[in-house]
């Protein structure tokens, strides 16, 4: 998991950014909440947050920020669920899933019909994790059901899929972003997808 972090100053002198655009982008949903980490510091409590997770934020806002109004930019950035949908052909023709994932993920599940977005992006993380190479279809159909059913109790805040193994045996979960997580030794992670930057390419692709 991503554990680096900045502090606030080092940001704003990095990034060329104000106090007051962190915090007018905060208010918006630009920037989630749990990304604003409180820690003792020697001046006392300091903020500070997911350095590269921050950076890469604040550099698509500002590349964004000329053609679009901040409520637009919040919504390609929100880690809620979307409403847009799509039948599969629609997928296919728009190439942003590929067949064998596509054929993959309908091999239990009814296909006809439109496409709501939680399934969308149950396909998006899908074909992500086939393609990594990093896990095989089993692994991958475990994980994609694993978010489908957790993603609700974390009421649009940001998280990770991460698929761990030990021993030739994997397991999926459903964490927080950007928290510290120690695992027991012997446990490996084999992958992680950053749900909320799925949600954002996702949103972008439709």
């Amino acid at each position: 998991m991503e554990n680096e972090l900045i502090s606030k100053k080092d940001l704003l002198e990095l990034t060329g950014i104000s106090y007051g655009q962190l915090y007018r982008w905060k208010r918006k949903n630009l920037i989630p909440e749990e990304w604003f980490v409180k820690k003792s510091a020697f001046t006392g409590q300091e903020t500070f947050f997911p350095k590269e997770s921050i950076l890469a934020r604040i550099d698509k806002i500002k590349g964004m920020k000329e053609d679009l109004s901040l409520d637009d930019i919040a919504g390609v950035f929100s880690p809620a669920l979307g409403q847009t949908s799509l039948s599969v052909e629609e997928v296919r023709d728009r190439k942003i899933i590929s067949e064998a994932t596509i054929q993959n993920y309908f091999s239990d599940k009814n296909s006809e019909g439109p496409i709501a977005f939680q399934t969308l992006l149950g396909l998006f993380v899908m074909d992500r994790l086939l393609h990594s190479g990093e896990v095989g279809i089993d692994e991958a159909r475990s994980a994609v059901k694993t978010m489908e059913d957790g993603y609700g109790m974390f009421e649009g805040k940001s998280c990770e899929l991460v698929i761990v193994r030990k021993t030739g045996v994997s397991f999926a979960a459903l964490l927080p972003a950007a928290l510290p997580v120690h695992f027991e030794q012997g446990l490996k992670i084999a992958a992680r997808v950053d749900l909320a930057k799925c949600i954002e390419e996702l949103n972008m692709l439709l």
